[in-house]
């Protein structure tokens, strides 16, 4: 059986950092962020249609990953994270997110305990920018009563933290 675990939460906070050292601890595989491969080739000026087709590419890119039956993968971001985005740029949810139901087994939100740095796909830098998408992020989860747990600390602190939470919540079992 699989395991999904899914990296959620505000830009830069590490999560594509995290994504690989968790698969690498776990012994499973890493889906990226659709949306920052979209974002580099498309641009981040981002419309429903753009959020849709990272949506769509989330998906794609997650069932070939299962289709690998690895006993772990890691989403670096997922179809939530777009709806989170979609109220941040649009001010709205988008119903084909809400009607999404293939959700991880378990989400972390790596705190905001890290500096924001500019990589050309960001676009919510101030601290208040930051709180709010990440209020946004968990309220996704929350929402959904999807179980979550923070993740803090930087470089290998932050690795513990994950894998502390993933074995609190029963998942390394």
């Amino acid at each position: 059986m699989t395991r999904h675990i899914c990296l959620h939460g505000a830009e830069s906070t590490g999560k594509s950092k995290l994504a690989p050292r968790l698969a690498a601890r776990l012994g499973g595989v890493v889906i990226p962020e659709y949306g920052r491969a979209y974002c580099e080739a498309n641009g981040t000026d981002l419309d429903a249609g753009d959020l849709l087709a990272i949506f769509h590419g989330h998906i794609a890119a997650t069932k070939l990953a299962l289709a690998q039956a690895p006993a772990w993968v890691i989403s670096d971001t997922d179809p939530l994270m777009t709806q989170a985005w979609a109220i941040m740029l649009l001010g709205r949810r988008l119903p084909e997110i809400d009607t999404w139901s293939d959700v991880a087994d378990f989400y972390l939100v790596p705190a905001l305990d890290l500096p924001w740095r500019e990589d050309g796909t960001r676009l919510f830098g101030s601290d208040l920018a930051r709180r709010q998408f990440m209020d946004v992020a968990i309220a996704e989860l929350d929402r959904r009563r999807l179980p979550w747990a923070w993740v803090e600390g930087d470089g290998d602190a932050r690795l513990e933290s994950a894998l502390a939470a993933i074995a609190a919540a029963g998942l390394d079992r």
